[in-house]
């Protein structure tokens, strides 16, 4: 099934109320929130159109249907590129975070970790997965990730807190389910998403084993409260508004209060052997979906200055560098014992890790291109008072083959990119959004192979009088499988 907007609307706008803002309980019809479900919009108008069919929608492994690619369990290198190729896409529509990326990659990660905790403890997690996610598919849900905690004292393990509410835990284990509490936080789309996905957040101990706990609830269940801030820029109900300014964002405090959780929708209890893995295979896809994120005008006349030229040059090579490490990541990925196929780690945390570092510089780049108009521009409406028109249709005009209207509405644009509560959001999310700066850092120094480098300095030095690379030599794009199928063969023309 593929959802309309109109369906999912119909559906959301039923939703309990659970949602507050400013310490107000609203619905999910709030004008607040409007600003996000337009983002989600976008995607379920695009799986219908015929254009867009094979990139944002894929056939399902476990039903054989048209599903939409957000609910997919890739299968292969081709789907990885695909899935890179169409959060590119359509966050281009948007101009910036689409959003749907974390419910992928949060079903991904339960997909191989519902397995692998099976053949380790013969659990029936990964068949009870799969039937949920038959109904999540056939349902064409959105489903958001429920994974950073609140931490509390971060010098204390999840077992050591003074308040154990501050990591979401098993309160209770019973036949048909368990009890949960905890407060999840930084929690992106919740107030408008059917579905949550809790996964942990970090590695846990044997005395952290309450807190090794995975499940989906809907997002309006009993027990569960959601404290939204939304995002969204001023012209957003402007009738000539541009299309950026009609997009925005929600983040929520997620509280747990004695949840009763299906034992349907119980993905993992206890196993805390797990823990550390579930939360990077969730990290690691995620970082993956941000190699497709990176979103020419010109206003200023300038776009020929060779200092201006040189701006925009970095512009590229971030976007295109980040999305290489995303080709990089799906090609050199591996296909798991559930069926899944992984991006690579390493590439997928290379291509964040570059993203997360350059979002500020970017911003600075686009400061020193425009210039401080950005903070300083005079309010639309003075563009069209009687009074002050006349002066301003000469003041914005920089480029003479632009008019006044066109350039207003670039430098509108400018400053909702750089100098709005938006950017703001952005800024902080392209350092955090997908784990801290410092997780790359772990997860890199978890799976590079120092070691070899080691013994290649050793051996160039003349300390060793040989050099082992045979692993090196072993690695190839897509380990023997087909980009584009599960046979194993290359595709040949």
């Amino acid at each position: 099934m593929l959802r309309t907007k109109d369906q999912y609307h119909e559906e959301l706008f039923k939703m309990k109320t659970n949602v507050f803002i400013g310490g107000e309980k609203v619905g999910r019809d709030d004008h607040r929130l409007r600003p996000g479900i337009n983002v989600l919009d976008v995607t379920f108008d695009l799986a219908r159109e015929a254009k867009w069919k094979g990139l944002i929608t894929a056939t399902s492994s476990i039903t054989g249907e048209e599903i939409n690619r957000w609910s997919h369990l890739p299968q292969n290198p081709y789907d990885l590129l695909q899935k890179q190729k169409m959060i590119r896409c359509v966050a281009r529509r948007v101009g910036g975070c689409i959003q749907r990326c974390m419910g992928h990659d949060a079903i991904s990660a339960l997909a191989i970790c519902t397995k692998e905790i099976d053949e380790a403890m013969g659990t029936d997690y990964h068949k009870r997965f799969i039937s949920y996610l038959r109904q999540y598919q056939m349902k064409d849900a959105d489903g958001c990730c429920a994974q950073t905690d609140s931490k509390g004292d971060r010098t204390k393990r999840p077992s050591e807190q003074p308040n154990p509410d501050a990591y979401v835990h098993i309160v209770e284990e019973r036949k048909d389910g368990i009890v949960v509490s905890g407060v999840k936080m930084s929690i992106t789309q919740v107030a408008y998403a059917d579905e949550i996905f809790v996964l942990p957040t970090r590695a846990l101990m044997e005395d952290d084993r309450d807190f090794a706990v995975a499940f989906a609830l809907p997002a309006d269940w009993d027990g569960i409260t959601l404290i939204t801030r939304p995002v969204w820029l001023r012209e957003k109900d402007e009738p000539g508004a541009a299309p950026f300014c009609k997009y925005g964002v929600s983040d929520s405090v997620v509280v747990f209060d004695n949840v009763f959780v299906p034992k349907e929708r119980v993905f993992m209890c206890r196993e805390w052997e797990f823990g550390r893995r579930l939360a990077l295979l969730f990290a690691d896809s995620h970082r993956h979906s941000y190699s497709g994120c990176k979103p020419g005008m010109s206003a200023n006349n300038i776009q020929k200055i060779s200092h201006i030229r040189e701006k925009l040059s970095s512009y590229a090579g971030a976007a295109e560098l980040a999305y290489a490490a995303g080709v990089a990541s799906a090609i050199y990925g591996e296909k798991t014992s559930s069926g899944v196929f992984f991006p690579n780690k390493i590439y997928a945390n290379v291509g964040r890790r570059l993203t997360g570092e350059l979002i500020y510089h970017e911003y600075n780049l686009l400061t020193e291109i425009a210039g401080g108009i950005a903070v300083t521009l005079p309010f639309e409406e003075d563009f069209h008072a009687e009074s002050t028109k006349k002066y301003l249709d000469k003041f914005i005009v920089r480029n003479p083959k632009l008019s006044p209207e066109i350039s207003l509405k670039i430098w509108k644009f400018v400053e909702n990119i750089g100098a709005s509560p938006m950017s703001s959001w952005y800024e902080i999310a392209g350092v955090h959004g997908g784990g801290s700066p410092i997780m790359e850092t772990i997860a890199l120094n978890l799976d590079y192979d120092f070691d070899e480098k080691r013994r290649l300095g050793r051996y160039l030095s003349g300390i060793d009088e040989t050099f082992d690379d045979s692993r090196a030599l072993g690695l190839e794009p897509t380990f023997g499988t087909s980009l584009a199928s599960n046979e194993g063969q290359y595709l040949k023309k």
